[in-house]
């Protein structure tokens, strides 16, 4: 009984300083005579900025630029080449076939166990001739068309800075363009600018 006592008397000490405290009167604070209302200026309605962004059909670029003719002709230049080479390589592969069928009546078992790993040999060194063309080939192309690739960016840019454009986009990833914004194809111009800059290197 003698704790709960304390207890109350502490409650009750901390209490009065913040009860006397509520007591005082407050103090009125004198506010700001309010402003008289300004009408607010409302703004004027203002036209929609037309946005001009070009789009560019890489493919048409890639086909019918001096630079695109250039490529695709080393490229089927380097094929036909290639394709050669892998056909003089077929035919004696098949001629050291016919000619091993022939004798092979004639051949001991150890002979025909040697030609057999010869003719295996030159099979997998035609094999892997192949795939190194094909490699070699596939290369060329990504190496040339990222080239390619690169000088359509720059000449993009150039059009564009010139010809104050917002963007230059590649044509099939635009899928709608809302009347704020003017499209333009710029295709015929950047193919007109790579030939130009292909003629002055």
């Amino acid at each position: 009984m003698h704790t709960i006592v304390k207890k109350l008397l502490i409650a009750l000490l901390l209490a009065v300083p913040t009860l006397s405290a509520a007591e005082t009167a407050p103090t009125l604070l004198t506010a700001p005579a309010p402003t008289p209302a300004v009408a607010e200026k409302k703004p004027e309605a203002t036209t929609l900025q037309t946005v001009r962004i070009g789009s560019v059909d890489i493919n048409k670029i890639g086909t019918d630029s001096d630079r695109g003719k250039a490529l695709k002709a080393l490229l089927e230049e380097r094929k036909v080449g290639l394709q050669a080479k892998i056909d003089a390589r077929k035919k004696q592969i098949e001629k050291f076939k016919s000619s091993i069928e022939a004798k092979i009546s004639k051949m001991s078992p150890q002979q025909r166990e040697a030609k057999s790993k010869e003719f295996q040999k030159k099979l997998e060194e035609f094999q892997k001739f192949a795939q190194s063309s094909e490699e070699y080939l596939y290369s060329l192309q990504s190496k040339e068309s990222q080239a390619l690739f690169e000088d359509i960016e720059k000449a993009a840019v150039a059009y564009g800075t010139a010809n104050k454009l917002a963007a230059v986009v590649i044509k099939k990833e635009l899928l709608y363009v809302s009347s704020s914004v003017e499209a333009l194809d710029v295709t015929a111009d950047l193919i007109k600018a790579l030939n130009e800059a292909g003629l002055k290197q």
